[in-house]
């Protein structure tokens, strides 16, 4: 892992711990982590994939709505955070590598540091419920 402000490892550290997935990109929205729990959810280690520019893994997981269309890249919560700095939400469906489509909802917010400089993002998600919108 390059070096990267404390801000970035501390929340890395923190996914670490968590046994929901979680995402971290840099400013530019290149992937640089993913945990356990979204290795799982997504069919790939992260060692497998290493860190990811924002166009490939935007488009290598199909993310799709609830009548299956795709949805563009720019209308994802992570993609929208990085671009705007604020946080987002959506539930909505993705295709796994290994070909399972699961129903999700992912939140993501922006990081910060304490000299109020924009260093990336984080997404939580989760399995959602049918009855979740």
């Amino acid at each position: 892992m390059p070096a990267y402000e404390i801000e970035i490892i501390l929340n890395r550290q923190l996914a670490d711990c968590l046994s929901i997935p979680v995402f971290i990109t840099d400013t530019k929205g290149n992937l640089i982590f993913y945990n356990e729990p979204a290795e799982i959810l997504l069919g790939k280690k992260y060692s497998e994939t290493g860190e990811m520019k924002v166009e490939q893994w935007s488009t290598i997981y199909s993310q799709m709505d609830k009548d299956g269309n795709q949805i563009p890249p720019d209308e994802l919560p992570l993609v929208r955070t990085i671009r705007d700095c604020t946080p987002n939400h959506k539930t909505f469906w993705i295709k796994s590598l290994q070909g399972n489509i699961e129903k999700i909802s992912l939140t993501a917010y922006p990081i910060i540091s304490r000299e109020n400089k924009f260093l990336g993002a984080v997404a939580i998600f989760w399995k959602a419920k049918e009855d979740e919108n």
